[in-house]
């Protein structure tokens, strides 16, 4: 008899090397391996350039580190050696898949690679189309978004805490192992593919219209503060200091919202003297800041708890500003099954997220990132069938830790 398949596990089997740093490629190695593929992350001798990178705990351990690579295993080669190259192209010419986004590095190109395993799956992120440099927070400037976030009365950019565009990368690089993948066990042809940070941008952007509103209307997006773009949405703040973010899509929320507040008559009066019609979501949207106006009276006379209570009875989407520190505690983490306990060495013990994806009612579990090099052994000799002592003259040469 054979074992039942995880189901949240589908790529069991999988073996994948990964040469990165920072966020993109480190996240699509960590969903793969959290979906059952066995992710080798292969580092430089002393760890790649984000081994030590913030938050660290007191004793400088990487809390960052330990976060992208939960579920991986962690080999140390050096990278500068003849020999250390070899190793390291072995170990990508016997599993077949390589994603990194250590770019322009000829010892692990598609084109020396493929003459070791002609059937290679070779994922590059890189940082710019044109083959230029770019992190995230570089490409997000040069597409438009810090220029449309933020007061509108503000003349300098604003930068967004989360990197956007590394995360979507990331997802779209995994993606794009999974499709290759499944190319191959078709075919029996590999694939090279290229995915530049700057085009996953620039690709969202255009998805969602910023470009094509320029294109088509001849108008840019401005900053609206934390105005819902052509719909009714706005902050507010209770008599106590809570604040609010309140969205009123449909017709419904935004009749319930009026009702909640005590505003249908004086909103029916706005709409007559404005001669607007406030069952169309871009009369809501253009006249935002007379209904602010009326509704804003309501929220600050009632408490954080009071307009709590209220908008919980009715379809208005809204949530309560919170900040990290309140969210980690919070029920929806504290309670969420997709959180599980986790010991991590050289961290400590905490709630880790899985895979945000159930799965027969169950969710991929977070597994615990590897310290630099932990196995990088076991790893010669599971998939290299080295013996002990060639194992050992290799890491007495130096070659790896």
């Amino acid at each position: 008899m054979t074992a039942t398949p995880d189901a949240t596990k589908p790529l069991a089997g999988v073996r994948i090397v990964e040469i990165s740093s920072f966020v993109a490629v480190p996240l699509a190695g960590m969903t793969l391996a959290q979906l059952g593929a066995e992710v080798i992350r292969v580092d430089p001798i002393g760890g790649a350039a984000d081994y030590h990178r913030w938050p660290v705990t007191s004793d400088g351990d990487s809390i960052y580190w330990a976060g992208l690579n939960k579920g991986k295993r962690s080999v140390a080669a050096d990278f500068r050696s003849q020999e250390g190259q070899d190793l390291v192209q072995r170990l990508i010419a016997d599993n077949g898949v390589l994603v990194t986004n250590v770019a322009g590095r000829q010892w692990h190109s598609y084109d020396t690679l493929t003459r070791l395993r002609p059937d290679l799956i070779h994922v590059e992120v890189s940082g710019r189309a044109n083959g230029g440099t770019g992190v995230d927070y570089t490409v997000n400037a040069g597409i438009g978004f810090p220029m449309a976030t933020g007061p509108g009365e503000l003349a300098t950019p604003v930068n967004h805490v989360l990197p956007a565009w590394d995360v979507a990368c990331g997802i779209y690089a995994a993606l794009s192992v999974v499709t290759a993948l499944r190319h191959r066990d078709a075919t029996g042809r590999g694939q090279q593919i290229s995915i530049p940070l700057e085009n996953v941008a620039l690709a969202t952007a255009g998805n969602l219209s910023f470009f094509t509103e320029v294109m088509v209307n001849g108008t840019a997006r401005e900053r609206i503060g934390n105005s819902v773009y052509g719909q009714y949405g706005q902050d507010f703040t209770s008599s106590d200091g809570a604040s609010f973010m309140i969205v009123a899509l449909t017709d419904r929320h935004f009749r319930d919202l009026t009702e909640l507040t005590g505003t249908t008559k004086a909103v029916a009066a706005l709409a007559e003297t404005l001669g607007a019609d406030f069952t169309d979501e871009g009369e809501r949207y253009r006249h935002r800041d007379a209904l602010t106006g009326l509704f804003t009276e309501w929220f600050s006379a009632h408490t954080g708890e009071e307009i709590t209570a209220g908008l919980s009875a009715t379809s208005v989407l809204w949530n309560r500003y919170r900040s990290f520190a309140e969210t980690a505690t919070d029920e929806r983490v504290t309670a969420n099954p997709m959180f599980t306990p986790l010991d991590q060495p050289r961290i400590g013990k905490y709630l880790a997220p899985g895979l945000p994806l159930e799965i027969d009612g169950a969710y991929p579990s977070a597994v615990a990132a590897p310290a630099l090099g932990d196995d990088t052994a076991a790893v010669l000799r599971e998939w290299l069938q080295l013996n002990p002592e060639e194992i050992r003259q290799l890491a007495e040469s130096g070659t790896v830790a």
